[in-house]
């Protein structure tokens, strides 16, 4: 059973940056697929990055440019650096991973993931 554990969120301003970890224990992420996924009040969750085994990165178009996905597979770390934040970005972050081989996993997809995290909140004021 893997535990995803994130941390990073926060208050910060408009154009200000900010990184998110996950954490993962109980398995090793060298196998996984991992994501971030974030929901803001009433909307529902969506797609912000994943990243392959390969290590190829996808993004969801609104945060091409401005966030950046990355892993450390020694430290079973995902990370997600996020740069010229709006408030529009305010949400609770999930980290999300997946075990599944590379062609029957949809990176967008939140049903192609395994294991989630609790979240983290981040607010971005204007």
């Amino acid at each position: 059973q893997v535990q995803l554990r994130e941390s990073g969120g926060g208050l910060v301003q408009a154009g200000d940056s900010l990184r998110l970890s996950c954490a993962a224990s109980g398995g090793t992420l060298r196998s996984s697929v991992p994501a971030w996924f974030r929901q803001a009040p009433g909307k529902e969750r969506e797609f912000v990055g994943a990243i392959r085994r390969s290590g190829q990165k996808s993004y969801t178009d609104w945060v091409r440019g401005r966030f950046t996905i990355s892993r450390d597979n020694a430290e079973n770390t995902v990370y997600l650096q996020m740069s010229s934040l709006r408030p529009e970005d305010t949400a609770v972050y999930y980290c999300a991973v997946g075990f599944r081989a590379d062609s029957n996993l949809y990176p967008s997809s939140p049903a192609s993931y395994d294991y989630w995290g609790q979240g983290t909140q981040v607010t971005v004021s204007s």
